[in-house]
């Protein structure tokens, strides 16, 4: 029996639309041959381009749809150009964090043969590990809507028991999940600075409580500061790391470097009915138009959404696609034949999809 899968698509602004549009010719292709799942994709507006022409970055219409979905395929949202009254950017990805309650923000970190790093790695130092950053409260809490004064400014961080839980509880079955599949060894770091705030103390007790439930699994601390120096010295020590919302959205943009840039960094924000798959990047405006954004990001988000649905479901197929799919981006790049410029290449954005697209079929 064939499931059919509703897939709510936000192409959005700046290359977001020139990342998608290969993106789902790829997923596609799949899905027309697969014998146990098809996808149907709606596309549907929201971002600046969106506010612009309707006053509101996220119509309702478009939210519920979202909410109505299997899965949500987002690209990038946003120009700086375009912004509230309050100064503040447009940014309805976050908006949709908050109102599907996706608290559990997925960004792997995994440095592929031949793909360009910073990094000096020698022989059998292989880097592949799971940040997940809380999504919905930490520093994130009073967003845009934070105190402000002539003299002072204030903003509230936020961490509650609830939530928590089910982050730890996500991090954890994710270790589980990797250490079953042959990937990682069962580690999960809890990344924090209980050493000067008591909300991060409070944070590490309620870790510690739900690493007792895993005896599977080594279970560890490390504060944040140190957490960054680790990633650039040592970054394939880790496993799966857990973390506020804030020092999430740092360290995921520091794990993007070592790839190589944000074009090579999907994600993922998961809650527990509902799941947004988007690059970590933005709309970059400045080569907008241009076909030489890179869409592996994009391309490999789809492949986790066809990995976060397949589990869900119990599709077998659906997840050996989503590890077909990540193969051929893999390959491509090992390959380092058909990179964007972003990557040292000179290949055009359809090139690269292209390229996929031929290693996926010769896996197939």
């Amino acid at each position: 029996m064939t499931k059919t899968f509703d897939i709510a698509v936000f192409p959005g602004d700046g290359i977001g639309p020139e990342i998608m549009t290969p993106t789902l010719e790829i997923l596609s292709g799949l899905s027309n041959t697969a014998e146990t799942y098809r996808l149907a994709c709606t596309e549907l507006p929201a971002g600046a381009k969106t506010y612009q022409e309707t006053g509101n970055a996220l119509p309702a219409s478009s939210l519920e749809r979202a909410r109505s979905a299997d899965a949500i395929l987002l690209a990038a949202m946003g120009l700086p150009s375009v912004r509230y009254a309050d100064g503040t950017e447009i940014s309805p990805q976050i908006d949709l964090r908050f109102e599907l309650d996706l608290f559990a923000g997925v960004r792997p970190v995994s440095i592929r043969p031949g793909q360009p790093t910073p990094l000096a790695l020698s022989g059998g130092q292989r880097v592949d590990f799971v940040l997940i950053r809380e999504s919905t409260e930490g520093l994130f809490h009073t967003r845009a809507k934070g105190e402000v004064t002539e003299t002072e400014a204030y903003e509230t961080l936020k961490i509650t028991r609830a939530t928590s839980e089910k982050l730890f509880r996500f991090a954890f079955d994710l270790a589980e999940q990797r250490k079953a599949a042959g990937i990682g060894p069962g580690r999960v770091t809890c990344v924090d600075k209980a050493n000067i705030f008591r909300a991060f103390a409070f944070f590490r007790k309620i870790f510690d409580e739900e690493a007792a439930r895993h005896p599977g699994i080594r279970a560890d601390h490390a504060y944040v500061d140190a957490t960054a120096l680790w990633m650039v010295e040592k970054p394939w020590v880790f496993d799966v790391m857990v973390t506020e919302n804030m020092f999430g959205d740092i360290l995921s943009d520091l794990g993007a470097g070592l790839m190589g840039g944000l074009g090579m960094a999907p994600s993922a924000d998961i809650g527990e009915n509902h799941a947004v798959f988007q690059p970590c990047h933005g709309s970059a405006p400045d080569i907008a138009g241009q076909g030489v954004a890179n869409p592996m990001a994009m391309i490999l988000s789809g492949a986790m959404m066809l990995d976060w649905l397949g589990h869900k479901h119990d599709l077998p197929e659906m997840i050996h696609d989503g590890r077909r799919l990540t193969d051929a981006v893999d390959s491509v790049i090992s390959g380092a034949r058909t990179l964007t410029r972003d990557l040292g290449g000179t290949s055009s954005t359809g090139e690269a999809a292209h390229a996929v697209a031929a290693a996926l079929g010769s896996r197939a």
